[in-house]
């Protein structure tokens, strides 16, 4: 067991390195996440034996899950909705028209039968949402016209349609009881929408108007409900990835007071979901079986990249009076990934009777999509001039946040401060602070420019907000009666020239100390450096 959880350790480790190092590179983490798992597979330097696709589905089937819903919870709808139809139409009809050309090509090109073709086309029928949003993050990649937005909703929503026509896939194998696909795609439809709407306003309910859920427990419930939503919507027959998804959208873009704290946890959470995947994926692949399906899966990325997503986007795209550059870089956007080989190993998992190496032919696909159209997407926004130098894609998400926030700080006046007894337009106020409240004993009193400062007041200030940078460093100093400063003012201490004494925390009081503040046992002394 010790040496499993060292090996799991070292595989977070070594994928939390080559997140650092893929920015460098200019590639997508996610390929170097699935070479680590095959460092690591039957053919990689520790030849762990791994070929469960049960296990593997279920583990990435959980995750996966998470991945949809943070998609949805961390869409901000304000900017979504001008091209919400546009992506709705990419996310259902699109995916349908790449999945039956795909299917059209291995059929009459690559000599596969008309089952496994449909089932090849349904696989790979959805673009990633992980790859998406990851290049789109790390490149701080905004594009004009809104195709950030689009890109987000579109590869966020079409993995539900991608799933179902991979259902219908299996049952034209005669792996599962045939079901009505019509019925099927229904049923699918309408209970996932069901089951995502009434779980979203259960969580909202329960965390707006309830004190059912304790502090610091948020996380743990949403997790819970999410994992109920998925299970039930299953078990009823609904897409579990439209429920999830649907209610990450209405949860993420309702007024929750705990959105602060969820938004970081799932982020956390769907990297540690997109690591999961893609080096199960390098782990259970084989590369000595690659050579043989190398130009099967070359051929088919070729024409899913060139043909088939171009068509489907164009097609879609151009009544709605959109560029060619936007068509087009949507085209080289639609990134094959996570879901596609989720789906892949779903299939093979659940005994379909196949006559090629499905798998690995998705595996290959998805490698070359992330590794060449991940690795050239800014090249190719900038070429077609549709990068926006103006703008933020962070402000296409949830967790971004505007840059007028400001933050309240609290100013005791002593007596004898250069501010008593003068009026409030009189004092010599902080660049953009801006007094707005007066503590006074137990009165509160807005200010005005003639309110006059009192000793013994509190001041209530608003200061814009701080991002700090990665060189920016807070340290938090417990002083007990052996520590050096203990007992002496700051003016008497030895501090380095690029140190300061930031603030002391006192008896649960801030206090901002000067020179002749005298450090006593049991503060906690924040220093900056």
């Amino acid at each position: 067991m010790e040496l499993g959880i060292v090996l799991v350790s070292l595989v977070i480790f070594l994928s939390i390195l080559a997140e650092k190092f893929s920015v460098k590179l200019g590639m997508p983490a996610l390929i170097l996440f699935m070479f680590i798992g095959m460092l690591f597979g039957s053919d990689g330097i520790l030849k762990i034996p791994f070929d469960n696709f049960t296990v593997t589905k279920d583990i990435c089937s959980i995750a996966l899950l998470f991945i949809m819903f943070y998609g949805g919870f961390n869409t901000k709808w304000k900017a979504a909705k001008p091209v919400a139809v546009k992506a709705g139409l990419l996310s259902t009809v699109g995916v349908v028209v790449t999945a039956l050309l795909t299917a059209v090509f291995c059929y009459f090109f690559l000599d596969f039968s008309g089952a496994e073709s449909f089932l090849i086309g349904a696989v790979l029928s959805s673009t990633d949402a992980a790859s998406v949003f990851a290049i789109l993050r790390q490149k701080k990649l905004n594009l004009k016209d809104g195709t950030a937005s689009l890109l987000e909703v579109e590869s966020g929503s079409n993995d539900p349609m991608a799933y179902m026509l991979t259902v219908i896939g299996i049952g034209l194998l005669g792996s599962s009881q045939g079901t009505n696909p019509v019925v099927l795609v229904l049923s699918q439809i309408v209970l996932g929408v069901v089951w995502g709407v009434v779980f979203a306003m259960l969580a909202i309910w329960l965390l707006e108007k309830t004190r059912l859920i304790s502090d610091g427990l948020d996380t743990i419930f949403m997790i819970a409900i999410v994992l109920l939503c998925y299970s039930l919507s299953g078990i009823f027959g609904g897409n579990q990835y439209l429920s999830v998804y649907l209610m990450g959208i209405i949860v993420g873009n309702s007024g929750i007071n705990n959105k602060a704290t969820l938004i970081p946890f799932f982020d956390g959470v769907t990297s540690l979901s997109q690591i999961l995947i893609f080096f199960l994926l390098g782990l259970l692949s084989f590369p000595h079986e690659m050579p043989q399906i190398l130009w099967i899966a070359l051929a088919i990325a070729v024409f899913l990249t060139l043909v088939a997503r171009p068509v489907a986007v164009f097609g879609i795209l151009m009544p709605f009076k959109c560029s060619v550059s936007q068509c087009l870089l949507v085209s080289w956007a639609g990134l094959r990934g996570a879901a596609s080989s989720v789906f892949a190993i779903m299939v093979v998992a659940g005994g379909a009777s196949l006559s090629h190496d499905l798998f690995h032919i998705v595996f290959m696909v998805s490698l070359f999509s992330v590794a060449i159209q991940g690795t050239f997407l800014p090249a190719f926004a900038g070429k077609l001039h549709m990068v926006d130098e103006t703008a933020d894609v962070r402000k296409t998400f949830n967790d971004y946040q505007d840059e007028s926030a400001i933050t309240l700080m609290r100013m005791h006046i002593p007596k004898g401060h250069s501010w008593e007894n003068k009026c409030i337009r009189e004092v010599n106020m902080p660049t953009g602070s801006l007094a707005i409240m007066i503590k006074r004993n137990q009165e509160t009193i807005i200010t005005k420019g003639d309110t006059q400062v009192l000793a013994g007041d509190n001041i209530i200030l608003s200061v814009p907000a701080y991002e700090p940078t990665e060189n920016d460093q807070l340290l938090e100093i417990q002083i007990d009666k052996t520590h050096p400063w203990c007992g002496k003012a700051i003016a008497d201490l030895n501090i380095p020239e690029d140190e300061l004494l930031a603030m002391i925390i006192r008896d649960g009081q801030n206090l901002i100390p000067d020179g002749k503040t005298v450090i006593r046992e049991n503060d906690i002394v924040v220093t900056y450096k």
